[in-house]
């Protein structure tokens, strides 16, 4: 535990001390941004709404969009840069298993992906603050909504690590994680359009459907087949990297 709570201290030092990092926080902060005003001005036509604050955050096209790039351009240097600047050998040779390498990558990209998410918190309280309906904001729906935020970390998190565990290449790692971030989107977003599910194959892909599960979410329903659902699919991908990563050592 000791190892890999300092490799998650070493990785999160990486991501505050490079010119990447506050890039990235520079450009998800300018895009909530334009999600916030854009939800001020929403707000500010005088027409009565019974859609709860969160959900308004939600229906903006700057959500997924923060989500699919960010995500391919904080996991990118997790594995792909070690191997790029040599340092990847010293590591797998370290006093340290691989599973405690692999987590630690992990876990470390995790906390850099909420910390990018939490000026959410002071839009949504300056929202509640100054709304004259407190109706449309709730502490449960927020918490709800923020989980999903946190489970479609763990998801796109291990997506990222397992790219950039297959190349040296940071650009390479961020395309593979875009695509494959990109085709789980894609997967289940016809159900978001097509409400009546008539056969297996569109139960499947609502099952799958991250539109319609963050749906819920900030509505305040947290189903447990969803959060099922994220935590296998993080854990699939992470042993997928975990093989990666052994295959290595013994090359």
């Amino acid at each position: 535990m000791a190892a890999t709570l300092a490799l998650i201290r070493r990785e999160l030092s990486t991501y505050f001390s490079s010119f990447t990092g506050y890039i990235t926080i520079s450009l998800v902060l300018f895009l909530v941004g334009l999600s916030f005003t854009d939800l001020l001005l929403r707000l500010n036509q005088g027409e009565p709404t019974d859609v709860p604050v969160t959900e308004m955050f939600y229906q903006s096209w700057y959500f997924w969009l923060i989500l699919l790039l960010a995500s391919p351009v904080v996991t990118m240097r997790t594995f792909a840069a070690e191997k790029a600047l040599g340092t990847f050998e010293t590591l797998v040779t370290a006093p340290i298993s691989d599973l405690q390498l692999v987590l630690a990558k992990f876990f470390s990209s995790l906390v850099f992906h909420l910390v990018l998410w939490l000026p959410l918190i002071l839009c949504v309280g300056v929202v509640r603050h100054f709304a004259n309906d407190r109706s449309s904001f709730d502490v449960g729906m927020v918490a709800s909504t923020y989980l999903g935020v946190l489970l479609l970390g763990c998801l796109y998190m291990s997506i990222g690590c397992f790219a950039s565990s297959l190349t040296r290449s940071q650009i390479v790692a961020s395309m593979i994680s875009f695509a494959l971030g990109m085709a789980m989107f894609l997967l289940g977003f016809k159900t978001a359009y097509a409400p009546q599910k008539t056969d297996r194959m569109d139960g499947f892909f609502s099952h799958i459907s991250m539109v319609e599960h963050m749906q819920d979410f900030v509505r305040g329903v947290v189903d447990s087949r969803q959060v099922f659902f994220y935590l296998s699919v993080t854990v699939f991908f992470l042993f997928l990297t975990h093989k990666v990563v052994e295959s290595r050592r013994w090359r």
